[in-house]
């Protein structure tokens, strides 16, 4: 049963991947929660995690170069923050974002000297730029 299992992931895992090669959140997030459902789950976490993964890598594509290079002319006092900055989590509400000209569907804000592109309405870290 379990060789079964994992043949049709494998089988299913190379018919899926020339698509997911469109989108690199997807990818990426389809990836890490597969590892992470394995981890969890065996090999049916690992589906499901993929699967669960792969929608929020999808989600969370990184903004497009335009955007990073409109957030990095800016000129914005960083504030500090005592929590880690992480891609696909949301930052408080006390840290205020602001948008990015030209782009409505971004915001960004300086935080700990570095500027994080942000979905303005979830306040969910799409990108770090350094």
């Amino acid at each position: 049963m379990n060789q079964i299992l994992a043949a049709s992931l494998l089988i299913g895992g190379l018919t899926i991947a020339p698509a997911a090669f469109a989108q690199e959140g997807t990818l990426s997030g389809a990836a890490g929660g597969a590892v992470t459902g394995a981890v969890v789950g065996g090999p049916v976490g690992a589906v499901v995690g993929g699967v669960a993964g792969a929608a929020v890598g999808t989600i969370l594509d990184p903004p497009p170069a335009e955007v990073r290079t409109v957030v990095v002319q800016q000129t914005t006092p960083s504030v500090v923050y005592q929590q880690p900055v992480v891609v696909g989590q949301p930052l408080p509400t006390t840290v205020v974002l602001y948008p990015v000209p030209g782009y409505d569907n971004y915001y960004y804000t300086v935080v700990n000297n570095e500027r994080v592109i942000v979905d303005p309405q979830s306040r969910t870290v799409l990108q770090v730029v350094n």
